[in-house]
């Protein structure tokens, strides 16, 4: 269907679509046929005779004249679908559904072979679900799909996440017996992986800016029970939320933003919160030095730091601060720069309308509470109160690293800071 016609058919080939462009469908078909009597195995012309003839009302002869067109180009995808056509417009829904597999063997990507099969199993009353999955995956909802696409996708998605929800239904009893038996976490790993089977969630995995350790745990919320020290941290979250009061009260002079990016340098996702007070710091280390001005503001909070097992690397961990969101913000999903530190937020000022969300799971704080994430993947915050949002936030080792790995790492970053000669 690809090769160089002769001047004579290129010439009645222009006719056609000049017909077609200014809406004479007879005159288009007229030329379309005085090729195939001038070359009866011309595929193309066959082809596009054949869908001139069902645009024209004639399915019994558009049928005959595409199945002489894929007689000639059997490789050919696109004859298939128009065959299909025929066969849909003839209410022979079995035969449609023929080419359309025919179509896919050629082509397994042509989505609308994919969307047209999807639509015949639905009218024979079978599953099409696997089929609008493959649609959903070959074609992504978007912001500029044509209107009529955007409604096939959102017809597809509802249909795959209603059979998705059937399915959760009926194996969640199975599931919830196992879950009942087993401590409480122990078996989230396998059933985020049933949960991404069913399209409830993703699963993302560690995308740091800067050093990557392979084959650590992508966890997204680390399970309490790698931090023995959580608990006690608690207990002293009032006394930690009396000091920032107590900072708020005198003003909060040492609060400064946190995002403050170098002029010259690209703002990206942070546009908004470059040098703004909406999300602020007040530090009591930073890239592994004590603030010790700020710590004697804050004495009990500093002490109690220096009691738990900070992450510790010369010129660049511990940092602790106190962290200020304020109303109706929102910290844009990003990434850290390493997965061998974990977070820690102690939640300690926290109205209503405030979460965190990490990978594909979403918490709110609790105001005494804390937990730890790995924030080399993706996260990001929201205060949709009309109140401040503050906790404490610290770096701690990711409790999946060895002795013997926590040591190469204060090792490598002091060596690796001198080779790029700012150490």
């Amino acid at each position: 269907m690809t090769a160089v016609d002769p001047p004579a058919i290129a010439a009645l080939f222009a006719e056609a679509d000049a017909a077609r462009g200014r809406g004479d469908g007879s005159a288009a078909l007229a030329a379309l046929q005085r090729i195939v009597a001038l070359d009866p195995g011309h595929a193309r012309a066959l082809n596009s005779l054949g869908l001139a003839t069902l645009n024209s009302g004639d399915p019994v002869a558009a049928a005959e004249i595409l199945a002489k067109a894929a007689a000639q180009a059997p490789e050919v995808a696109q004859i298939r679908l128009n065959q299909a056509d025929a066969a849909r417009t003839l209410g022979d829904r079995n035969g449609e559904l023929g080419f359309l597999d025919a179509a896919l063997v050629r082509d397994p990507y042509l989505v609308p072979a994919l969307i047209r099969k999807a639509q015949a199993l639905e009218t024979l009353g079978m599953d099409a679900v696997p089929v609008w999955q493959a649609v959903l995956k070959t074609t992504p909802p978007g912001p500029d799909r044509p209107a009529p696409l955007a409604a096939i996708l959102a017809h597809a998605t509802a249909m795959v996440s209603a059979s998705a929800a059937r399915i959760a239904d009926r194996i969640a009893p199975a599931l919830e017996g196992v879950r009942a038996r087993h401590p409480e976490g122990a078996t989230a790993r396998v059933e985020h992986g049933i949960d991404r089977l069913l399209g409830k969630r993703r699963i993302y995995v560690p995308e740091p800016t800067d050093l990557l350790i392979p084959k650590l745990p992508a966890d997204e919320f680390f399970a309490r029970r790698h931090f023995a020290w959580l608990e006690t941290l608690e207990a002293a979250a009032p006394t930690i939320r009396s000091e920032l009061k107590a900072l708020l009260a005198a003003d909060g002079a040492g609060f400064r933003p946190y995002v403050a990016i170098a002029p010259g340098v690209p703002e990206n996702q942070w546009a908004e919160l470059n040098n703004s007070d909406r999300w602020s710091a007040w530090y009591l280390w930073k890239d592994g030095v004590r603030q010790d001005a700020a710590c004697a503001a804050c004495p009990e909070t500093a002490r109690i730091l220096e009691a738990l097992p900070l992450c510790d690397i010369p010129g660049k961990a511990p940092t602790a601060f106190f962290s200020l969101l304020k109303p109706a913000s929102h910290i844009p999903p990003h990434t850290g720069v390493t997965n061998c530190r974990s977070i820690c937020h102690l939640a300690l000022v926290v109205p209503e309308g405030c979460s965190f969300h990490v990978g594909s799971e979403t918490r709110e704080w609790q105001e005494g509470e804390a937990f730890v994430f790995d924030d080399s993947i993706e996260h990001e915050a929201r205060n949709d109160s009309d109140s401040m949002r503050a906790v404490l936030i610290f770096d701690v080792w990711n409790p999946w690293l060895s002795d013997a790995e926590q040591e190469m790492l204060r090792a490598y970053y002091p060596a690796m800071g001198a080779a790029r000669g700012f150490g």
